[in-house]
């Protein structure tokens, strides 16, 4: 099959060009290889495609048919061809990345800002999502999670630095409720909490001091599943709230929200970009990849 595709093509300039000579310098190949070509193609077909005398060249009846079914065939691929050459200079299509709502805004958003202005062809869909999905089996290419919780069979990339939590409420707060002292004392205050939206349970408050680790699971009068209102309700006096500290470290300067049990919040690895090993990466793909990608300082 692929004899007969280069016998055709060899045929079609032929016939294009009305010269073997001219024919065989636009293929890099001879005049004569050409004309064997040709006849080859011609016995195979059991009719003669082109005319031949000692000036010229011109398409039979049969040839002329030919002709103008598989020039116009040629041509489409080669500018089939010729686009995929484009993709590869101009990477484009839609990469889908499935993240938890703190590392969209603190990770994802910046490094995407200075990807994409420069790459108009390149779309992503972000879908923000608590739980530990099957990126394959739900349609994703790549996931968002903290570096421990990355599953063992994929490609993991770091992509921030290393997360640390604050427990933090407004002065005003803190005017009514002494500030505790060790985790055990949360019970005792009224807690902002968080419910995971994919597992529909309360997220516990995590601590760590001298190798020793607690989950607290607190109580209060509120509960939300996003960010933004636990903030918000903290810096109106409504409670404690567990938050990432990225997030209230501009509170915590100004004065608008006070920490607490800072010794018992210790770093912890950040967030990685995951993708199965077998993925022949996209060159858009490759690109966001590397917009993300995190590196020491910045």
């Amino acid at each position: 099959m692929a004899q007969r595709f280069d016998d055709l093509a060899a045929f079609t300039v032929v016939a294009q060009e009305r010269s073997f000579t001219r024919a065989g310098a636009k293929l890099g190949v001879s005049a004569s290889a050409l004309s064997q070509t040709v006849k080859a193609l011609e016995s195979r077909l059991g009719i003669r495609l082109l005319d031949r005398t000692t000036r010229s060249v011109s398409p039979t009846e049969a040839g002329e048919r030919l002709l103008k079914t598989v020039a116009p065939r040629f041509a489409d691929i080669e500018q089939e061809l010729a686009a995929l050459g484009d993709m590869r200079e101009r990477p484009s299509g839609t990469i889908r990345i499935s993240a938890g709502e703190h590392p969209v805004r603190s990770v994802l958003q910046p490094g995407l800002s200075r990807l994409l202005p420069d790459y108009p062809d390149i779309r992503v869909e972000v879908i923000v999502d608590y739980g530990l999905i099957d990126i394959v089996a739900d349609g994703f290419d790549a996931g968002v999670r903290l570096g421990e919780q990355v599953a063992k069979d994929m490609i993991a990339l770091r992509i921030g630095p290393d997360v640390r939590m604050a427990v933090v409420a407004s002065p005003a707060y803190f005017e009514r409720h002494a500030a505790p002292t060790t985790p055990q004392d949360l019970t005792e205050h009224n807690c902002i909490n968080m419910r995971l939206p994919t597992h529909g349970s309360l997220f516990p408050w995590e601590f760590e001091k001298d190798g020793r680790e607690l989950r607290v699971r607190v109580e209060g009068q509120l509960t939300f599943n996003t960010i933004r209102p636990r903030l918000e309700s903290a810096c109106r006096g409504l409670g404690l709230a567990y938050m990432p500290e990225d997030i209230v470290a501009s509170q915590i300067a100004s004065g608008e929200l006070v920490r607490a049990l800072e010794d018992w919040c210790p770093p912890f690895p950040g967030y990685h970009l995951y993708y199965p090993s077998r993925r022949h990466p996209s060159p858009a793909f490759a690109l966001v990849v590397e917009a993300l990608r995190y590196r020491d300082g910045g």
